[in-house]
């Protein structure tokens, strides 16, 4: 084996297996693991350095025990190798196959009668290879006119635009569905228990220092009551959260904080409260709002 494929070729083979190995088996994410993972790194190094080292050791050993033979134990050890080695190749036999080359006490045999500017030319046959790759392109050719231009296959460029169009359809129906990409024209009003507990949690968090913990209305308006400066409704008020209030006095923008998803939540849950009767509300801003009315948002 050491004959075969020298220590130059093997370890970088072997120290890349177990890299790729490494690599295939540990779960590193879009980063390769040897960097997000310095332990790694430090083993890599290490079986490599071990890798050379044992590989050094052992070369000097065979040197050493080399020397120590007679010339004699050295010629039959050098008789023997080379015998192995052939009986080895397997790939030579295969060669051999391919090629039907023949040896060269032959060549005589082979050599044409005529001659140019004393140049003479062997009668030989063309190798198998490549007969047999002549006849693979012919079937290729054969097959290839056959299915494209007898029975229609796709081409590429006709592959390409279906997937373009297919990958078009599955975009759409993901963005009807994706909690991230919402937008006040595809949100939906949530009223399952969860949901708006959640959006009770996200509102207390976020909404009550100006709208009070009861959303009765403190810096912010009452959103309790049927009256709205912006619109109601959950796509009104998700654009209103999403983008921000009314210039240099509403509220700021929430799409940089909170998710859509997390929007469409709170809205929902603001929804829920109306009709709490609060106490000690906040006067009513804006006009009332009738849910079946088609309202545009004004801010």
């Amino acid at each position: 084996m050491k004959k075969i494929i020298p220590v130059y070729v093997r370890v970088p083979i072997i120290f890349f297996a177990v890299f790729g190995a490494m690599e295939f088996f540990i779960d590193s994410g879009d980063r390769p693991a040897f960097l997000k993972f310095p332990m790694v790194s430090v083993f890599l190094f290490v079986f490599l350095f071990l890798l050379i080292a044992i590989e050094i050791t052992v070369s000097a050993i065979d040197k050493i025990t080399y020397q120590l033979l007679t010339e004699e134990q050295k010629a039959k050890l050098e008789e023997v190798a080379q015998i192995s080695f052939k009986e080895s190749q397997w790939y030579t036999k295969l060669v051999k196959a391919l090629t039907k080359s023949e040896p060269i006490e032959n060549e005589g045999q082979l050599l044409l009668d005529h001659d140019y500017d004393g140049i003479k030319e062997l009668d030989n046959n063309l190798p198998p290879w490549w007969i047999y790759l002549f006849y693979a392109c012919i079937g290729f050719a054969a097959i290839y006119l056959v299915r494209f231009e007898i029975l229609g296959a796709d081409d590429q460029e006709m592959e390409l635009k279906k997937e373009m169009a297919q990958a078009k359809i599955e975009v759409a129906e993901y963005m009807k569905t994706a909690p991230d990409l919402m937008d006040e024209k595809t949100v939906t009003l949530l009223t399952d228990a969860p949901s708006l507990a959640e959006g009770k949690t996200i509102f207390t968090t976020n909404c009550a220092a100006c709208h009070r913990a009861d959303a009765g209305g403190q810096i912010g308006p009452n959103l309790t009551d049927d009256q709205w400066i912006l619109g109601g409704g959950i796509k009104n008020l998700f654009h209103t959260v999403t983008n921000g209030g009314r210039d240099g006095k509403g509220m700021i923008a929430w799409k940089g904080t909170l998710k859509p998803k997390e929007i469409q939540k709170v809205t929902s849950y603001i929804i829920s409260l109306k009709g709490s009767n609060p106490k000690d509300p906040k006067a009513p801003e804006g006009e009332v709002w009738v849910e079946e009315a088609t309202a545009t948002p004004a801010k």
